[in-house]
């Protein structure tokens, strides 16, 4: 009995065991003390959570893990030594005082640890769903998308929200490929830019009409465009339009916009980010086929046998509902109308836009540029200008430095015009994808590109109308005549962002 005892004793005392008894104390101390400054201070870090939540509790485990295989080593040792004294499984006798210490230590220190592995399994579990998580532990991989959702309408809706949805089939699809990311980042094989579309996204209705519910839409909606022109006093211009939203077929506002979630509508896209769709097909009220195709490209019926179809929803059209990259244009127009930057300085935004599209190999290069450029233009060219509205100068250089941080980030090849938004046709060919008057049915039907289908001009005030006319259509800044109905808006406005010949536009 007594050499039994012995060697119960003597079973931690080896390296093995040893050590994993001071990896499982070092990383419970860990665990507890980084959770009381989280819980303490608030503040969140991607790499404290990866640390406290991954990395110690599996120290912890492996420590533990280490304990027993020591101790199950020395007593194989010790068995082949005296195999008569020494029973092939331990004897638990509780009237004997130090075993029956050990095993109460053994049951407190289990306890002890499925409290802390438990803990750290839940709030481990939440940090994968944090937008912490999400966007700011792959810091150079994600930063143009976690930069581009923090400054959208979606800013305070959570990455997994969109991307994941409720339900544990799609939590395990996310983590699977979640995994395949973390090598891609650590072999550092991701491309640059990353692709999109994302292929095998959970549909729309399982995760936006959450929260945007389509038998609700409403008709119609107000909308003012506000643009500048390109020019020495940064001409405002202005078009008051009444969007046709529409609803489904289930609504009284069955017309409009929303009328394709309301229907199904079936396409063929030839090339990876779905610009190019020679075929279309529609599902009529009574159950016929309506089948439209380019007259441009068309297909052949063993093509079209064969093509993958994707059945239409809400990311067709709203494709970039919180990654959102603005062109220049459109964000000196914002920063006009808000009064971040003085509209009053000659030619800035003619100067801002310029200065924000040319290539840069760093951002730290691209500040450098803003920084010297606007203040040099005006010492030129404005001297007057540059004395007394120095302040307004400083303020547009920070400004527009801005512009760049939130739209380009050259060290993964994306700026404002990397990723096409489908929601408009000004700067992409969006709507035009189909609406462009050359999708045809066998029927003679033409997929029609009224621009009145989706919109309807209420107002438009610029330089080349009248004060005091009432315009039905929109009237372009420039006279292109016919062009403005044969060309798309993105065939000219697509390069730098800029409103291309002092012209201005809606998207």
């Amino acid at each position: 009995m007594t050499k039994e005892k012995t060697s119960v004793t003597k079973y931690l005392y080896n390296t093995t065991s040893l050590i994993g008894i001071i990896m499982a104390a070092v990383a419970t101390g860990l665990i507890i003390a980084f959770l009381a400054v989280e819980m303490i201070t608030g503040v969140e870090s991607p790499y404290l959570g990866l640390l406290v939540y991954f990395a110690f509790p599996a120290m912890l485990i492996l420590g533990l893990l280490l304990v027993p295989v020591g101790a199950f080593r020395v007593r194989k040792k010790l068995r082949e030594g005296a195999p008569a004294e020494i029973p092939e499984f331990p004897r638990i006798d509780l009237n004997d005082p130090h075993k029956r210490r050990f095993f109460i230590f053994f049951n407190i220190a289990t306890f002890i640890f499925i409290v802390i592995v438990s803990v750290a399994s839940i709030k481990g579990y939440e940090f994968t769903e944090s937008t912490t998580f999400c966007g700011e532990l792959c810091h150079t991989v994600m930063a143009p998308e976690h930069t581009a959702w923090s400054n959208s309408p979606h800013a305070k809706v959570k990455c997994v929200e969109c991307h994941v949805g409720p339900g544990a089939k799609w939590y395990v699809k996310a983590k699977i490929s979640g995994l395949r990311q973390v090598y891609a980042v650590l072999t550092h094989s991701y491309p640059s830019p990353i692709e999109t579309p994302i292929e095998n996204l959970r549909p729309a209705r399982d995760t936006c009409e959450h929260c945007h519910w389509p038998e609700k839409f409403y008709s119609g909606r107000q909308k003012v465009f506000y643009h500048y022109a390109p020019n020495e006093t940064n001409t405002p211009r202005e078009i008051n339009m009444l969007i046709n939203i529409g609803g489904t077929p289930k609504t009284p506002n069955a017309k409009g916009i929303h009328w394709h979630i309301g229907s199904e509508v079936t396409y063929i896209a030839t090339d990876r980010k779905r610009e190019v769709i020679p075929y279309i097909s529609v599902k009529e009220k009574d159950g016929r086929i309506t089948e439209y195709m380019s007259t441009e490209t068309p297909l052949t019926r063993d093509e079209i046998a064969k093509a993958k179809k994707r059945l239409m929803d809400c990311t067709d059209c709203h494709n970039r509902p919180t990654h959102i990259y603005r062109s220049p244009s459109q964000e000196m127009d914002e920063n006009f109308v808000s009064g971040h930057i003085d509209s009053t300085l000659p030619y800035i935004k003619k100067v801002a836009v310029e200065l924000l599209t040319k290539p840069y190999k760093s951002t730290d290069e691209a500040d450098a540029s803003i920084a010297g450029g606007i203040p040099d233009y005006y010492n030129k060219n404005y001297p007057k200008v540059a004395t007394e509205k120095a302040a307004s100068i400083k303020k547009a250089v920070v400004e527009v430095q801005s512009i760049y941080h939130r739209n380009f980030f050259p060290q993964m090849k994306v700026s404002w015009n990397t990723y096409p938004n489908h929601i408009g046709h000004f700067y992409t060919p969006g709507c035009f994808r189909c609406h462009d008057g050359k999708h045809r049915s066998p029927q003679g039907k033409l997929i029609s590109k009224d621009c009145n289908l989706c919109h309807t001009v209420l107002s438009q005030k610029q330089e080349n109308i009248p004060a005091g006319t009432q315009v039905k259509n929109f009237v372009h800044p420039v006279d292109i005549g016919d062009e403005i109905y044969k060309t798309n808006c993105s065939d000219c406005h697509t390069a730098g962002g800029e409103d291309v010949a002092g012209s201005g536009g809606h998207d």
